[in-house]
């Protein structure tokens, strides 16, 4: 079963997460930010990973320990779940419209973390969240999840268009990433013999 659970305590957050890579795409996230608590759902239900997320933070301070700290529990959940990596497809890609925003994502679960981000969001909230946050959860997610994540926003207007494009994009990379190749289930997807 390529599912794990993991605790992460610090002394402005604890968050658990749950993931599980044979899943179908359930969600039941609590962070206590909602538009965020809608993103991990999107990125939940489009990768079809089974995902739950129980977060305590201090958002009296601001939401971004919350967020980056949730990015890394689920980057190493991810990479736990995974374990050796063999038989995966490795690679994924989307490019994903949502009405006015259009999102290509390019990712690599190689253990080599990278981030390329050229996401500009017109605006510096969406409702209560600093937009800011986006980049940073994905960078915790990539750098924790050893993945090399390409995110490019080539059309939007809309800020909330364009972050959720933007899990989703992921999200469905993601799924073709970690899915069994039934060609070479049994194999590393690597020349080296090891990710």
């Amino acid at each position: 079963m390529r599912s794990h659970s993991l605790t992460r305590s610090t002394a402005e957050t604890e968050i658990t997460v749950r993931v599980n890579l044979e899943g179908t795409g359930s969600y039941d996230n609590q962070t206590g930010v909602g538009f965020f608590d809608h993103m991990l759902d999107q990125l939940a239900r489009h990768s079809l990973i089974d995902m739950s997320v129980r977060a305590k933070g201090d958002l009296h301070i601001d939401d971004h320990h919350t967020v980056e700290d949730t990015g890394i529990a689920l980057g190493q959940a991810l990479a736990a779940a995974l374990g050796d990596k063999r038989g995966i497809r490795r690679y994924g890609a989307c490019l994903l419209p949502m009405d006015d925003a259009l999102v290509r994502t390019a990712l690599d679960l190689s253990a080599r973390p990278f981030l390329i981000w050229n996401v500009d969001v017109p605006s510096a909230k969406i409702g209560n969240f600093d937009t800011e946050l986006v980049r940073e959860f994905f960078q915790a997610l990539s750098t924790h999840g050893g993945i090399t994540l390409h995110v490019d926003l080539l059309h939007g207007l809309n800020s909330h268009h364009i972050a959720e494009a933007t899990f989703k994009s992921v999200a469905r990379a993601l799924r073709d990433a970690v899915e069994v190749d039934p060609r070479k289930a049994d194999a590393i997807p690597s020349t080296k013999g090891a990710l």
